[in-house]
């Protein structure tokens, strides 16, 4: 299990964007588990189906999308200083609603590594159901510089 402190290294996303509460398991360059807590409290929940909260599927994107972007960045030497960016969404179908009080199991697992590419497969479940799935192709830069796109 991977402390907070390593999670805000290696990801910049600051409140309410950083969607990883811990990290589970890593492998580094391979695959990476996350725990996203879902919490009524979340700022998304004030305006987005107030008499039924339902999380955003962009945001089980995102969340994701880092999950893939923890894996990708273990990856990448302890000097180098690059941010993972999600690049591409090949493919993505959210299955099931999350709701407040679940916790999302975000796996991310590398299926081709290239210098500056990760292909990733990427799955979120509530317990034994999945609730999201597909592949993402994230990038990474500097992280001096702007945005890659």
């Amino acid at each position: 299990m991977v402390d907070l402190n390593e999670i805000l290294r290696n990801l910049p996303h600051t409140f309410p964007f950083r969607m990883i509460d811990r990290i589970l398991e890593i492998e580094p360059g391979k695959r990476a588990v996350a725990l996203k807590n879902v919490s009524i409290d979340e700022p998304y929940f004030i305006g987005h189906y107030r008499d039924e909260p339902v999380m955003p599927g962009i945001l089980i994107l995102e969340a994701l999308a880092q999950a893939g972007g923890i894996a990708f960045h273990s990856s990448f030497g302890k000097e180098e200083e690059s941010v993972p960016f999600l690049a591409k969404i090949d493919s993505f179908r959210l299955k099931k609603r999350v709701l407040p009080g679940d916790q999302l199991i975000l796996e991310a697992e590398v299926e081709h590594l290239f210098s500056n590419l990760a292909k990733v497969k990427v799955q979120a479940r509530v317990g034994e159901e999945i609730v999201a799935e597909g592949m993402l192709v994230l990038a990474k830069a500097p992280s001096s510089d702007p945005l890659p796109y």
